[in-house]
């Protein structure tokens, strides 16, 4: 017989009602106390049984006012809810309790805020990014009449005015940073200097320019100066020059003015209008890149209908917008194409159309309702049981890892990371560390591409970098309980934009997931051979494409080592005439990899070995060099169109599965935000790392690259940004793409897993494990290393700075229970 109850909070960190299991009483053997506890176990349930039949009639009244009770204590829950909406939540337990039962319970974590602030090892994060003050500050100093730039605010510029276009941090030397990580308490931080990016509208000859301020806070000492040494090509044609948000927008309104004397023909056609204003029923998006080498700006731009997913309502006409140089006068439609019809002009296509001498087809079918099937709207009728809320992952003991929201530093069974985070890019990880030992410098994504393919002008002539839309800061909030689940912890991130400081409250969540899966098990005859680890990883969440990883493994010094597996023919001494005496046998095979050049290598097929960045100098017990393998996770894919103009030379990187290269700090990523735009001559050209330098026992970066091709119809072919590398190919639609792709198949990952850098199975430390002292006893003993994980109690979320400014990094740690009510009410 159950009986719900309906508790207060309770306050006190101890844990509920644990359930009964194996336990040690004071002169008694762990087995002995298994046996005594099973006997009173048996000898209860079958008074139980005998009882049973006696008890069924008052089962059935009391079941009823079980069920009449609970309902009662619902509707005052949801009553006593909406009256505490703007005060703090109270967290009730329940109990569930039965005799002859098993007993559980719910009540408070015994985690609190301070116990989750990790031991800080420098209170400096030399990676953190500016905050609103620091870019603020730098924009000022560049705005001083003394500095000589000529700059006009973003806010009323035009394409033919000087412009701050970026400001952000440049990474310091990894030398300075080293010294100063390794003693933090006599050696300074690195000072931080900022990376800024001008568009030269006004100048004679207009460019984007790349500057170097620092160092920082603004001081007497600060200068400026040209940023050359970690670009191929340091001057950046205007015309390839990246847009602020504003000059997105202003570039839509010269096409629709220049587009203007296509506007009777396009409603005549098909019943829709661009006309800028709240009345247009369709809009534009360009293809790219706008340009080859910088000498025009150029685009396709195709006409969609103005509904959700707009992307996957093209109306089959595309026009070519002239967008070279500053003077907006010069701007225009130079060419049309109507229904695969193409015309050299926009005079020839009205003409056309006026004569009625091209092949006319009928006006699109349908309203704007009918079109909003590619919204998120839900459809279809709904499925049994869906109305009720699936499983949900809960650390019931409180969160095991610990953060800094100051320092942005996190720390999680032995590991440790800071979190940097970029405009261009976004979340980046660094001085990764196992133990105290650093095994990773840098973790960061360095470049996204979406190369399309198709029929039309749009798709035919895409190729999208989108760095070039500076992914960092157009990174949105994460939705709890979808995006991230139920008790990760959020941190907030600032980005500069032309227009001002972007903040973002949710950027990055934190949160450690069961994989469901043991790490280890194994069930054997022999005493302490049977057991079990459970398998739980930490994720930071981020949208990584391209990774760039710069190891340190067991020092600096690091070698490219390439393991295969071939096969032999051997004959062996012990070989009779029952088997013959030759045998066919696998042969591994390691060799190292010398220079740069020889490096880039896709994996090994068949899975047939591995590549791992071992140092030689340092052997783990078994005379092994120490080392991390890289190995293919989801979707191990490469770019498979090679030789396209679209991207020539400007997405290298795209080639093979992983390169490596001698690191340099004149080779800080393998692309940049004007790569995008200049296929034809990029301002970092990833061939040209590979200059036939020696990779062995040298600081080594291995890029990788992860992609996802995916195959659908031309009707989805239109989608303008992509998270990974993505081919979109001419053929049957795939209908399950609409109106968004999968993140189970348009995902991709690599692993880094240890090779010989550990002298055992260091999983077999973890304290969530268990020992079976003998399996095929039901019930027997066993040893789970004082881990219960039989009770259960309610999260309280991480209290965190209510954003990232100077005032909130430095300050106070305040829980904001409104806004806590008011996500738990959505």
């Amino acid at each position: 017989m159950a009986l719900l109850s309906h508790q207060p909070a309770v306050e006190s960190a101890q844990p509920p009602l644990p359930l009964p299991r194996p336990w040690k009483e004071e002169g008694s053997t762990l087995a002995q106390d298994n046996a005594a506890f099973y006997h009173r176990y048996q000898r209860g349930l079958k008074g139980f049984l005998r009882t049973g039949l006696k008890m069924a009639s008052l089962a059935i009244v009391t079941s009823l006012i079980v069920v009449l009770a609970w309902f009662y204590f619902q509707s005052k829950d949801k009553d006593s809810s909406s009256s505490e909406s703007s005060e703090e939540i109270d967290d009730s337990s329940l109990f569930l309790s039965s005799r002859n039962s098993i007993p559980h319970g719910i009540g408070h974590c015994p985690s609190t805020q301070q116990a989750l602030l990790p031991d800080l090892p420098a209170p400096v994060n030399v990676w953190a990014p500016f905050t609103p003050q620091e870019a603020s500050d730098v924009g000022t100093w560049l705005r001083a009449e003394e500095r000589g730039l000529n700059l006009t605010e973003a806010t009323r510029s035009t394409p033919s005015d000087n412009v701050i276009f970026d400001i952000q941090l440049y990474i310091p030397p990894k030398d300075a940073v080293l010294a100063y990580l390794d003693d933090p308490q006599t050696v300074h931080p690195p000072s931080r200097f900022a990376h800024v990016a001008i568009n030269q509208g006004a100048a004679p000859n207009p460019t984007v320019g790349n500057f170097l301020v620092g160092p920082l806070p603004i001081s007497e000492a600060t200068e400026i100066r040209p940023l050359t040494e970690i670009y191929h090509n340091y001057e950046v044609p205007f015309n390839a020059r990246a847009l602020v948000d504003l000059e997105m927008a202003e570039e839509r309104d010269y096409f629709i003015k220049a587009a203007a004397p296509l506007a009777e023909a396009v409603k005549d056609l098909f019943g829709g209008e661009l006309l800028g204003d709240s009345n247009d029923t369709l809009l534009v998006g360009p293809s790219g890149p706008k340009s080859y080498d910088g000498s025009w700006r150029k685009a396709w731009y195709t006409w969609r209908w103005d509904v959700p997913g707009s992307f996957l309502h093209p109306i089959n006409f595309y026009t070519y917008f002239d967008m070279s140089g500053t003077d907006t006068s010069q701007w225009q439609v130079v060419k049309v194409v109507y229904h695969d019809q193409f015309f050299p002009s926009v005079e020839s296509f009205l003409e056309a159309w006026r004569n009625g001498t091209f092949i006319r087809h009928p006006p699109p079918e349908g309203t704007r309702e009918s079109r909003l099937w590619s919204s998120r709207q839900r459809q279809g009728e709904p499925r049994d049981l869906d109305h009720l809320p699936g499983p949900t992952q809960v650390s019931f003991a409180g969160p095991r890892f610990r953060v800094d929201p100051a320092t942005r530093y996190v720390t999680w069974m032995g590991w440790s990371m800071y979190l940097g985070f970029s405009r261009d890019m976004g979340l980046s990880l660094w001085d990764i560390g196992f133990k105290g030992e650093r095994l990773i410098y840098e973790l960061s994504p360095q470049e996204a591409v979406g190369h399309y393919s198709g029929g039309d002008p749009f798709q035919s002539r895409t190729a999208w970098l989108d760095r070039h839309f500076s992914m960092g800061a157009r990174s949105r909030e994460l939705i709890p309980g979808y995006d991230c689940p139920r008790g990760a912890v959020y941190l907030p991130m600032d980005t500069y934009v032309a227009t001002g400081n972007v903040h973002i409250e949710r950027a990055i969540c934190v949160f450690e997931h069961d994989l469901s899966i043991p790490l280890t098990t194994h069930i054997g005859p022999v005493e302490g051979e049977s057991g079990a680890v459970n398998s739980y990883v930490l994720v930071l969440r981020s949208i990584p494409t391209v990774g760039k990883v710069d190891f340190d493994v067991a020092g600096t010094a690091n070698s490219l080592l390439k393991t295969t597996v071939g096969q032999e023919e051997v004959e062996l001494p012990w070989m009779d005439e029952d088997w013959g005496n030759t045998m066919m046998q696998g042969k591994i095979i390691r060799e190292y990899v010398e220079v740069e050049d020889d490096s880039r290598s896709d994996y090994p097929p068949n899975g047939l070995g591995n590549y791992a960045i071992v140092n030689k100098d340092a052997l783990n017990a078994w005379g092994n060099p120490r080392g991390y393998a890289i190995r293919p996770g989801q979707s191990p894919t490469r770019l498979n169109v090679v030789g396209s103009k679209l991207l020539e030379k400007n997405a290298n990187w795209a080639k093979h599965n992983i390169a490596v290269t001698k690191r340099k700090e004149t080779e800080p990523s393998s692309s940049s935000i004007w790569n995008g735009q200049l296929p034809g001559a990029p301002p970092v050209d990833f061939d040209k790392f590979f200059d036939g330098e020696s990779i062995e026992q040298e600081d080594l970066v291995l890029w990788i690259n992860l992609g996802a091709h995916h195959l659908v119809g031309a009707i989805l072919g239109s989608a303008m940004f992509a998270d990974v590398e993505v081919v979109l190919f001419h053929q049957k639609p795939h209908a399950e793409d609409s109106p968004n792709t999968k993140t189970n198949v348009a995902s991709s990952s690599f692993m880094l897993t240890p090779m010989n850098y550990f002298d055992f199975d260091v999983s077999m430390e973890s304290l969530n494990s268990v020992t079976l002292k003998d399996p095929a006893k039901v019930g027997g003993p066993f040893e789970d290393n004082g881990v219960k994980g039989d009770w259960y109690c309610n999260v309280q979320p991480l209290p965190l700075p209510a954003g990232a400014s100077s005032e909130h990094e430095k300050g106070e740690r305040k829980f904001d229970h409104a806004k806590l009510n008011a996500m738990r009410g959505s």
